[in-house]
C-alpha cells in the first residue's frame, strides 16, 4: 500500500507543470571533525549532490550551528547513522552499537519497506521540462512525493499499523532513544518526520528537557538536540528557495560569443595582467589614511641638537602663554571657577598616581570635573615643566558630541580658540593645528590610528573617557592598549568612569591604583510612577497608553501587538508589579497602576507631567529621556500641539540625538530668555556625555533602545529595554547640577528595584564582523585567542558567526587572514558590506549613485514619516521609487532632487514638499565627499571622476554592485495571490518595514530581494531592500558550488539552488570567475581599463537578460 500510495504522489506530482518540491538535506550528517573512516559518508536519503563534502566547501556561509551531526531516526524507529557512499547501492542495515553484539533496536517493529535506490533512468538533452521529470527523481531519494495533506493520511495510517500508535507507548521508545543520543558522543541530534513523534511533540519536549536536552518541531519536522536549537533550520525546509533558469537561446550564444572574444584577448595581452601574488598594498602600513593630522611629527621624535633646542624653546613659549593667560584678569575668573569643582581637590593626588604608575583608574560623580579638568591637570603639568612641545595627550569619547562640546570647553577655559593646543577629531570633521598637545576624539579615530602606528609613536598620555558604558570600541581598545603598555612603558593610561565599578577595570589591569572623586549635587527629590499618578491626578487606561500618536490605524496595530505579544519590558516587571506594596497610595492610584502598560512610553503622561511642572514648578529648564529618535520626534510634535507646551513665548522645545549636525546640538546649552522654559528630548547620550548647566528637572521614561544580538539565530534585536539602575542614578543626578532638583521615573519603584546593576557590555550584544575585520588589520593575532582576553568576552558563537560572515564577502581568505579586498576594507570607516559596496562601485564606475547609498546607509534615513501625515509622507517616498523595487535607488533619487535644488537655492522647499530631513542630506553630502577622499588615498578613484560614473546610470549595474556588497543579505521572493512571501536563510519566514517601498507592493516582479539589515522586533523585518534578478544573484553573489546533477548551481550552502542546462551553467560559472579575477586585478592595480570595458560587453548582454527575464524564469520551488 505504501508503494501505490508513492506512486500515485508521484503521478500526481508530475502533472503539475508550474511548483515542484525539491529534495533538502534533510538529514545531512555534519560532523564537526570526521574520523577519516567517515569523511565521505552520505546519508541513506540523499542522492550524490548533498554529501557532506559538497556541503561544507570552505567559504561556503553555512552557520556554524548548522554543522552539526545529525542522528537519523530510521523508518522503523531504531537509529541509523550514515552508512559509507560504498554502502549506499546495498540495502539498509541498523547497525550494531553495542559490544556484545545485541541489538540495540526495539525489539517488536516490524521494518517497513524502503524504495529501492536504483539510479535514475537516462533522460533526453536538457530542456525546462527534462529539469523538472530529473528534479522529481532525484527528489524521491529523499523523501516520499506525498502531497502534504495525504502524506499525512498515509503517515497516520501506517504510525497506526506500527508500534507506537499510542502517545505512551511512542514516549516510552523516545526514552530509550534519547538515552542512546546522551550516551553516543558523536552523535549531536535526532530528527524524525514521523506524525506520531509531531502529535506527540508537547510530552516529548517535556521528556527531553528533563534529560537535558534541547527540542524544537520545525513545521512536519520535530528535532531533539543536545545544544540549542535555532527557530529556524534551511536543511529541514522542503521548500526552502530554487529556481529554474532558462534564457533564450539565441542570446546564451551571442553572450558566449563575446565570452570567447574576452578570453581570446586576455590571452594575448596576459602581460599586462598584474601577478595576483604582488600587490602594491600588501602591507597595512602602506595605505594612506584620512587620520593623517594624528601622524607624529618628526621633530617630536628626534634626538638631534637642533630639534632639541627648537623644542625646548616652543616648551618655554607655552610656559609663558599659560601663565600669561593665568594672570590676567579672565583667566583668575576662570582658575577661581575651576578650583570649586570636587576634581581640584583631587589634583596633586591624580598628578602623583598618573607620574608613579602606567595605569591610573578614576571615578567620579557626573559634575565633578573630570572629563575637563584631569587632561587639563596633565597638560598644565607638562607645560609648568618645560616638556609641552614633547607632550601629546589623546582623550577618547564615545560620541562626536561628546569630543567636540569637551574640547570647545576646554579651549574656553585656556582662554584660547580651538584648535591651538586644543582641538577635537571626528570622523567628518576636526580641528587642530599644529601646535595642538591635548586632542579630544572619538574611539575609533584613535583606533584608526593604530592601524598606521601600532606603537602610538610620540604620544605621552592616553585617557578613555566614560569606560562604565562599555561600548565595543572601548573594550576593544583596552585590550589593544593593555598588550602595548609593556612595549611603551612610558606611555601613561589613564581610565575614567562616572560609575562606581572601577575595580572591575583595575583588576583587569593587574590591581592599577584607582582614585574616587566625589561629585557634588544638589539633593533631588525622587518620584516614581506611583507618586506622579498620586499628585497630579492623571489616570492611566489602556486607551491612554498609545505612543502613535493621532494614528488610528497605528493605534489599531499597536494595540493588537500588545495583545499578541509578552516583551522583554513587561515579563520583568509582570510579577514585580503585582506583589507591590501600594497600601500607602489612594484607590484611584492602584487602580491606574493596575492598568499600567509598560511597553508604552507614555507620551500622555509625559504630556501631562511636563504640564504640570511648567504650571505649578519653579522656573529650570527640564530633560526628558526618550528612547531613540522617533520617539523624540513623535513626543515633540505632540507638546507642540499643546496649548501650552507648544507656545514659543513660553515653552523653549528642543531635541538632542547623536546623529543631529553639531550646529544644533548646541543648541541645548544655551539658556533661554527670562520667562521661557527649555525642555530638552534627549536620548542616553545625556545620562554622562553632555552637561546641560540649568537642568532642575528630569522625566526618566527607564528604557533605551539598544540592539542586541541572538548569535543562534545570527539576528540582531532592536527593542527598547528597561535600563540598569546605574543608569538611573546618572539620569537621576543631572537634575541637581545647578539646584535642588527633582526626578520624575515613570515607572514603579518595585520596577527599579528589578533593575540590573550594570548595563550588558556592548560586546555581548552586537555583531563582530567589524571587530574581528580591525583585529586582523591591527595583526593582533587570532581572534578567538585575541578576544578571550576582553574584559567579558563573547560568546564563541558571536565570534565564529563574524569570522564566516567575512569569509563570504571576500575579506578573509579560509586561514582567517586579511585578503587584499580585506585591507581595504579595514581603512574604510564603515560596515564591512558597505565598504565592498564603495570599493566595486569605483572598480564598475558607477561610483556617484552608490555613494550616495553607502551615505544613506551610514546615517539614518532621510525619509520622514510625521505621525499626522504618514499617508502623504509614503507618497512622497513612492515617487522616488518610480516602480523599481528599490529603497536604495529611491534613496539616490531623492539625494540627486535635493542636490538640484540646492544649486538653485531651494534646498529647504524641496525638503518640505518631499517630507525629506534637511540635516540628513547634508550629512549625506559631507560623507560623500569624505568617502571619495578616502577611496583617491587607496588609489581606487583617480581625479578623473566622470570616468568613475561612466556607467553610473546603468540601473542593473548599480543593482549588482548593491548586491555584491549586500550580500549574503538575501531573501527568496514568492508573488502569492494576495501577498508577497519572504524567506531567508537563517529566519525562514520574513516581513519588510512598512516604509520600505517594496512594503506596499502587492506584487515584485523579481524573484530576489537583497538587504541591508533584518532586525527581530516582534517578527523579523528586512530594512532598505532592492529587487534583483537570478542572474545578478549568480554573478555578483557569493560562491557558486556545483551540485551533483548536470546544471545544477548551489549558493549559501545549498540554501539557494539554481536548475538550468549544462550550457547556460557553464557560461554562468565562466562568467562569474572571470569577474572576481577582473575585481583582484583591479584592487592590486588600476590600469585594467581596457580588459574590464571588453569585460562590461559581456555583462550588458547578461543584463538584458536580467532586464527581461525576471518574471519569465520559473520557480522551481519557493516559501510557503
Amino acid at each position: 500500500m505504501l508503494l501505490a500510495s508513492c506512486l500515485r504522489g508521484r503521478l500526481r506530482l508530475l502533472r503539475r507543470p508550474r511548483t515542484l518540491i525539491m529534495p533538502s538535506p534533510l538529514f545531512l550528517s555534519r560532523n564537526p571533525n570526521p574520523s577519516p573512516g567517515n569523511s565521505t559518508a552520505t546519508s541513506p536519503f540523499l542522492s550524490p549532490p548533498y554529501t557532506s563534502a559538497s556541503m561544507s566547501t570552505s567559504g561556503v556561509y553555512v552557520p556554524p550551528m548548522r554543522r552539526l551531526r545529525s542522528v537519523i531516526a530510521s523508518t522503523n524507529g531504531s537509529l541509523a547513522p550514515p552508512p559509507s557512499a560504498a554502502s549506499q547501492a546495498q540495502p539498509a542495515r541498523t547497525p550494531e552499537w553495542r559490544a556484545d553484539g545485541r541489538s540495540l533496536s526495539p525489539p517488536s517493529p516490524p521494518q517497513l519497506p524502503r524504495r529501492a535506490m536504483a539510479p535514475p533512468p537516462r533522460q533526453p538533452p536538457p530542456q525546462p521540462e527534462h529539469f523538472r521529470q530529473r528534479s522529481a527523481g532525484y527528489a524521491r531519494y529523499a523523501y516520499d512525493d506525498f502531497s502534504e495533506d495525504e502524506s499525512d493520511r498515509e503517515m497516520d495510517r501506517t504510525s497506526v499499523s506500527s508500534k507506537g500508535a499510542s502517545t505512551l507507548d511512542n514516549v516510552d521508545e523516545w526514552k530509550w532513544k534519547l538515552h542512546m543520543l546522551l550516551r553516543n558522543e558523536d552523535e549531536q541530534e535526532v530528527v524524525s518526520r514521523e506524525r506520531k513523534d509531531r502529535r506527540d511533540f508537547e510530552q516529548l519536549s517535556q521528556l527531553a528537557d528533563r534529560m537535558g536536552l534541547y527540542s524544537r518541531q520545525y513545521s512536519r519536522v520535530v528535532v531533539f538536540s543536545k545544544v540549542p536549537l535555532p527557530n529556524y533550520r534551511s536543511d529541514l525546509d522542503d521548500k526552502r528557495p530554487q529556481r529554474e533558469v532558462s534564457i533564450p537561446t539565441g542570446l546564451q550564444r551571442e553572450v558566449d560569443a563575446l565570452l570567447s572574444d574576452y578570453l581570446a584577448r586576455k590571452r594575448i595581452s596576459s602581460g599586462n595582467f598584474p601577478n595576483a601574488a604582488f600587490s602594491r598594498s600588501s602591507s597595512t602600513d602602506s595605505f594612506a589614511t584620512d587620520e593623517s593630522f594624528l601622524e607624529q611629527q618628526d621633530n617630536q621624535t628626534s634626538t638631534s641638537a637642533v630639534i632639541e633646542r627648537i623644542q625646548r624653546r616652543k616648551s618655554l613659549q607655552l610656559r609663558n602663554q599659560q601663565a600669561a593667560w593665568q594672570e590676567s584678569h579672565d583667566g583668575q575668573s576662570m582658575m577661581d571657577f575651576r578650583r570649586s569643582l570636587p576634581s581640584y581637590k583631587e589634583r596633586q593626588t591624580l598628578l602623583e598616581a598618573v607620574s608613579q604608575n602606567q595605569v591610573v583608574v578614576v571615578s567620579g560623580e557626573t559634575g565633578c570635573g573630570k572629563t575637563t579638568q584631569l587632561p587639563q591637570y596633565i597638560l598644565e603639568s607638562e607645560i609648568d615643566v618645560a616638556r609641552g612641545a614633547t607632550c601629546s595627550i589623546i582623550c577618547t569619547q564615545p560620541r562626536r558630541i561628546s569630543a567636540i562640546s569637551v574640547s570647545e570647553r576646554v579651549a574656553a577655559e585656556r582662554g584660547e580658540k580651538i584648535g591651538e593646543s586644543v582641538g577635537y577629531k571626528v570622523r567628518l570633521e576636526g580641528m587642530k593645528g599644529r601646535d595642538t598637545r591635548l586632542l579630544f576624539c572619538t574611539t575609533g579615530v584613535l583606533l584608526r590610528r593604530l592601524l598606521v602606528d601600532r606603537n602610538l609613536k610620540g604620544v605621552t598620555h592616553v585617557i578613555v573617557d566614560e569606560i562604565h558604558e562599555r561600548g565595543m570600541n572601548e573594550d576593544f581598545l583596552l585590550i589593544v592598549l593593555k598588550d602595548l603598555l609593556p612595549r611603551r612603558p612610558e606611555l601613561r593610561l589613564i581610565l575614567m568612569s562616572a560609575t562606581l565599578n572601577a575595580e572591575l577595570f583595575s583588576s583587569y589591569f593587574g590591581g592599577a591604583p584607582m582614585i574616587h572623586i566625589p561629585g557634588f549635587t544638589y539633593p533631588v527629590r525622587t518620584q516614581f510612577l506611583e507618586d506622579i499618578l498620586e499628585f497630579t491626578g492623571h489616570r492611566l487606561t489602556p486607551y491612554n497608553q498609545i505612543d502613535d500618536y493621532g494614528q488610528e490605524k497605528s493605534w489599531k496595530m499597536q494595540k493588537q501587538a500588545l495583545r499578541k505579544r509578552k516583551s522583554q519590558i513587561s515579563s520583568v516587571v509582570e510579577d514585580t508589579v503585582q506583589t507591590a506594596d501600594l497600601r500607602n497610595y489612594s484607590a484611584r492610584t492602584r487602580d491606574s497602576l493596575s492598568c499600567w502598560n509598560p511597553d508604552s512610553i507614555g507620551f500622555n503622561l509625559i504630556e501631562n507631567v511636563l504640564c504640570h511642572i511648567c504650571q505649578k514648578e519653579r522656573a529650570g529648564a527640564v530633560l526628558v529621556f526618550m528612547t531613540g529618535w522617533d520617539d523624540i520626534n513623535a513626543l515633540k510634535e505632540q507638546l507642540q500641539a499643546n496649548p501650552l507646551l507648544g507656545d514659543p513665548s513660553k515653552v523653549l522645545l528642543l531635541a538632542c540625538h547623536g546623529s543631529m549636525a553639531s550646529s544644533e546640538q548646541k543648541l541645548i546649552f544655551d539658556r533661554p530668555e527670562p520667562g521661557v522654559r527649555k525642555i530638552v528630548l534627549a536620548t542616553n547620550l545625556a545620562e554622562t556625555s553632555i552637561t546641560i548647566n540649568d537642568v532642575v528637572f528630569v522625566v526618566d521614561c527607564g528604557k533605551a533602545k539598544e540592539t542586541s544580538y541572538d548569535a543562534l539565530n545570527n539576528t540582531p534585536c532592536l527593542l527598547p529595554t528597561w535600563i540598569s539602575k546605574a543608569s538611573a542614578r546618572q539620569r537621576r543626578g543631572r537634575a541637581g547640577r545647578v539646584q535642588p532638583g527633582e526626578c520624575y521615573h515613570l515607572y514603579p519603584r518595585c520596577v527599579y528595584d528589578a533593575f540590573a546593576d550594570y548595563q550588558l557590555p556592548e560586546l555581548l550584544r552586537t555583531p563582530l564582523q567589524s571587530l574581528c575585520l580591525q583585529i586582523k588589520s591591527l595583526r593582533l593575532g587570532t581572534i578567538s585567542e585575541f578576544l578571550s582576553r576582553a574584559l567579558q568576552s563573547p560568546e564563541s558563537l558571536s565570534v565564529e558567526n563574524a569570522i564566516e560572515y567575512l569569509k563570504v564577502i571576500g575579506a578573509f581568505d579560509h586561514n582567517e587572514e586579511l585578503t587584499i579586498l580585506g585591507k581595504h576594507l579595514s581603512m574604510l570607516p564603515v560596515e564591512p558590506k558597505l565598504g565592498k559596496m564603495l570599493i566595486l562601485g569605483a572598480i564598475f564606475n558607477c561610483l556617484d549613485p552608490i555613494l550616495t547609498i553607502v551615505s544613506g546607509l551610514s546615517v539614518r534615513d532621510p525619509f520622514l514619516t510625521p505621525f499626522d501625515k504618514k499617508d502623504l509622507a509614503e507618497s512622497a517616498k513612492l515617487q522616488f521609487s518610480s516602480r523599481d523595487y528599490s529603497d536604495h535607488l529611491a534613496l539616490v533619487r531623492a539625494y540627486e532632487g535635493w542636490r538640484d535644488a540646492e544649486r538653485d537655492r531651494n534646498g529647504y522647499d524641496y525638503c518640505w514638499k518631499n517630507f525629506l530631513s534637511v540635516q540628513t542630506l547634508k550629512a549625506i553630502d559631507s560623507l560623500r565627499r569624505q568617502f571619495i577622499f578616502l577611496l583617491k588615498d587607496t588609489g581606487l578613484v583617480d581625479e578623473n571622476m566622470t570616468l568613475c560614473n561612466k556607467w553610473s546610470r546603468d540601473e542593473n549595474l548599480v543593482r549588482a554592485v548593491i548586491c555584491a556588497g549586500l550580500y549574503p543579505g538575501v531573501s527568496s521572493v514568492v508573488n502569492k495571490e494576495k501577498s508577497i512571501s519572504l524567506k531567508t536563510m537563517e529566519d525562514g519566514q520574513v516581513m519588510l518595514y512598512s516604509s520600505s517601498v517594496n512594503g506596499k507592493e502587492s506584487k515584485i516582479p523579481f524573484p530576489w530581494l537583497v538587504f541591508n539589515e533584518k532586525v527581530k522586533v516582534n517578527s523579523v523585518f528586512l530594512r532598505d531592500s532592492t529587487a534583483i534578478s537570478d542572474s545578478i544573484l549568480l554573478l555578483f553573489g557569493g560562491n557558486i558550488q556545483q551540485g551533483g546533477l548536470d546544471g545544477h548551481l548551489k549558493m549559501l550552502g545549498g540554501y539557494l539552488e539554481f536548475f538550468m542546462s549544462r550550457d547556460l551553467a557553464s557560461t554562468y560559472l565562466n562568467l562569474k570567475s572571470e569577474l572576481e579575477n577582473l575585481i583582484h586585478c583591479k584592487v592590486l592595480a588600476t590600469d585594467f581599463l581596457c580588459h574590464l570595458s571588453k569585460y562590461f560587453e559581456c555583462l550588458n548582454r547578461q543584463y538584458v537578460l536580467a532586464g527581461t527575464n525576471s518574471t519569465s524564469m520559473k520557480l522551481v520551488c519557493g516559501t510557503l
